[in-house]
C-alpha cells in the first residue's frame, strides 16, 4: 500500500501527457518552451514548499498510501512529482482552453462576416 499515491501521481501525469501527444497542446507543440515553464514552474513550488516546511507552516502527514520516502526532512518523495504533475496539469488545461477560446473566437468572426 505504500506506493498507492506516488503510483496515482505518476499515472495522473501520464494521461496528462497522453493528452498533450494527442493534441499537441504544451510538450508535443514546443518542446523547449515547456521544458524551461515546467523546471521553472517546479523549482518555483519547491522553494515555496522549503520555505513553508521552514516557517513550520507544512507537514509531512503520515498516510499509509505514502511510500514514507523522504527528500528532506518534511518533504516526501511524493511532492516533487505531485508539483510536477501540477505544473503539467495547468499548462495542459491552459493550452487546451486557449485552443478552445481562439476556435471559438474565429467561428464567431466567420459567422459575423457571413451575415
Amino acid at each position: 500500500m505504500g506506493v498507492v499515491y506516488l503510483a496515482a501521481l505518476l499515472l495522473s501525469l501520464g494521461c496528462m501527457l497522453l493528452l498533450d501527444w494527442r493534441f499537441r497542446l504544451f510538450f508535443w507543440r514546443d518542446a523547449l518552451s515547456a521544458m524551461v515553464v515546467t523546471v521553472v514552474g517546479l523549482v518555483f513550488f519547491l522553494v515555496w514548499d522549503v520555505a513553508g516546511i521552514a516557517n513550520g507552516i507544512f507537514f509531512r502527514g503520515d498516510g499509509a498510501i505514502a511510500t514514507g520516502v523522504v527528500l528532506a526532512p518534511e518533504l516526501p518523495i511524493e511532492e516533487p512529482v505531485f508539483l510536477l504533475f501540477l505544473v503539467v496539469c495547468t499548462m495542459v488545461i491552459y493550452t487546451g482552453a486557449a485552443r478552445v477560446l481562439s476556435r471559438l473566437g474565429e467561428q464567431r468572426r466567420a459567422k459575423g462576416d457571413g451575415s
